[in-house]
């Protein structure tokens, strides 16, 4: 079998190989697969505490992200493994979640947002979200979560709400000719298929379960910035998105800042001024320091990383803690 697998891969690398200008590269991959700890700012002393960064990028979907060839992360279960790794270590001081993404599902973020204040609940460290470009909706809803939120000035933050994308292509096969017929157990079974129209009654569902979504998003938010009660946060929360500076003004984060503000404010909340910077990473990630991005960045839609694959999967009927880029 394993002979099979060798033979099999060297078939694929030739064939993938037949044109002009193609050359191979072949390198070692480490067999071992869970995460490593990589020091990316020195600490003082012997032992100093440390402040682990823990990336958030991207979609947030509870699935493996695809490409072509290549098998993904799990953003869901990549950032409990890495809190989890953070929990086990009791040098750990201190989080920041370096967040670069425009949110996703709503599952997905409430599960997120769970586990972060499991952990904060469990270890009693200090949690420092830090916006980058985009930390909108549910990357919003998962900061909530943290002691404080710091924005770059350039982030594009905020868009609380919640969205359920429907398709119905009944017009343009009424214009061919094409008549589909589902048999099911109840009127609403087939509610939101691509395949017939959303009756008003179908939308008063949908509706509802929006309306119960939005005001779990503002609950959170609510928890999550004392400052504001949950009219001020329903008065903010029309969808929109603010900048880093519009969004302290609202009360929305409480600093404006870069990367380096968010370590320096996650080092004060835990009286840590000596600890080092650490980041995780699975083995073939090298990490240079603070600023080195994850393996790979999405394509870029309307301002906003977005996978295009991962677009695939949105288009059915999903509710989405989902900055689109339309505002």
């Amino acid at each position: 079998m394993k002979a099979q697998r060798i033979h099999l891969a060297w078939a694929v690398l030739l064939a993938a190989g037949c044109g002009e200008n193609v050359g191979f590269v072949v390198r070692p991959v480490p067999l071992e697969q869970k995460l490593v700890e990589t020091e990316v700012a020195r600490g003082r002393g012997l032992f100093p505490p440390k402040v682990a960064v823990i990336d958030v990028d991207g979609l947030l979907l509870n699935r493996r992200e695809k490409g072509l060839l290549t098998v993904g992360e799990n953003p869901v279960s990549l950032f409990v493994e890495k809190l989890d790794k953070a929990a086990a270590d009791p040098s750990v001081r201190a989080v920041v979640l370096r967040i670069n993404s425009p949110g996703g599902g709503v599952t997905a973020s409430d599960v997120m947002y769970r586990r972060l204040v499991r952990f904060r609940r469990q270890r009693e460290v200090p949690v420092v979200a830090a916006f980058e470009d985009v930390g909108a909706s549910g990357a919003y809803y998962l900061a909530c979560g943290a002691d404080a939120i710091v924005a770059h000035p350039t982030t594009v933050t905020g868009s609380i709400g919640v969205l359920v994308q429907t398709v119905s292509f009944a017009g343009t096969m009424d214009m061919l000719g094409i008549e589909a017929q589902a048999v099911t157990s109840g009127k609403h079974k087939d509610m939101a298929s691509p395949l017939k129209p959303l009756t008003k009654d179908d939308l008063a569902i949908l509706q509802g379960i929006v309306d119960e979504f939005y005001g779990r998003f503002v609950e959170v938010v609510a928890a999550g910035r004392p400052n504001l009660s949950a009219e001020q946060v329903r008065q903010l929360a029309d969808g929109r998105v603010y900048t880093g500076e519009q969004a302290k003004a609202n009360g929305l984060v409480d600093e404006v800042g870069d990367l380096l503000a968010a370590i320096a404010l996650a080092r004060k909340l835990a009286e840590a001024e000596d600890a080092k910077v650490v980041m995780y990473h699975r083995p073939w990630g090298s990490k240079a320091n603070v600023h080195s991005a994850a393996p790979s960045m999405p394509g870029q839609i309307n301002l906003v990383n977005i996978d295009a694959s991962s677009l695939a999967h949105v288009a059915g009927p999903q509710f989405l803690y989902l900055w689109t880029g339309r505002r």
